[in-house]
């Protein structure tokens, strides 16, 4: 077990398929996490999420309605400092991409080795971005269009300020806003405010393309 003390651990598992369930859950029990919530659908999800308040979220894609992608959108409109990861049985592309441009912080395949979700799960608990490699590929690719699509429209790219690409930095090596503000000296919420100017001028959607644009791009080089 490899939690940091201060890891959250409260965590809600959604999958209509109960023996998925009581294996994965069991798993991440023995690790040390608290299941505080299971939902077998997306009304289920949501209202238990509410009222569980938990700080990680475990997401099936194929649930009852609302599916996966929707319940994602609407919980990081709701809690933005959730942490969503997808585990589905599907790799299709159209999958991954929408379930990222809604707010999910990675996504792995049901196929993986427990041990890979419960790493996985783990990763997302410490804010990182998780992607098995095929999938990190084909999320990248598509940055890689759409930087390509904005450069063909604008010669010179979308203008950052200094202090935009020091945030940009941070945000590719996985800091959390809350690190990201101790290291500049300044409040959290200016750290969002940065975050929010810095994906609008880039036209992502959220913290997790972003990151996954800054890598990209080699900040977390810097």
């Amino acid at each position: 077990m490899t939690h940091q003390p201060d890891m959250p651990r409260r965590v809600m598992l959604v999958d209509d398929h109960p023996m998925w369930l009581e294996a994965l859950g069991g798993d991440l029990e023995d690790d040390g996490f608290e299941i505080v919530a299971v939902a077998r659908s997306g009304e289920e999800c949501m209202a238990r999420a509410r009222a569980a308040r938990p700080e990680v979220v475990v997401m099936d894609l194929q649930i009852p309605a609302p599916d996966g992608a929707t319940c994602t959108e609407l919980l990081m409109k709701e809690f933005p400092q959730m942490r969503i990861l997808v585990i589905s049985a599907s790799g299709e592309r159209t999958d991954v991409l929408r379930a990222v441009k809604a707010g999910a912080r990675g996504y792995l395949l049901k196929s993986a080795a427990p041990e890979e979700l419960v790493e996985g799960v783990r990763q997302t608990a410490l804010g990182e971005a998780v992607f098995t490699p095929s999938l990190a590929g084909m999320v990248l690719g598509e940055f890689r269009r759409m930087v390509s699509t904005a450069q063909a429209h604008n010669d010179t790219g979308p203008t950052l300020t200094k202090r935009e690409i020091e945030v940009l930095r941070y945000v590719a090596k996985g800091l959390a806003y809350r690190e990201i503000a101790e290291r500049l000296f300044v409040s959290h919420r200016t750290v969002q405010n940065h975050v929010q100017n810095v994906l609008r001028k880039l036209e992502l959607h959220n913290r997790v393309e972003l990151a996954l644009y800054a890598v990209e791009q080699g900040y977390h080089q810097d």
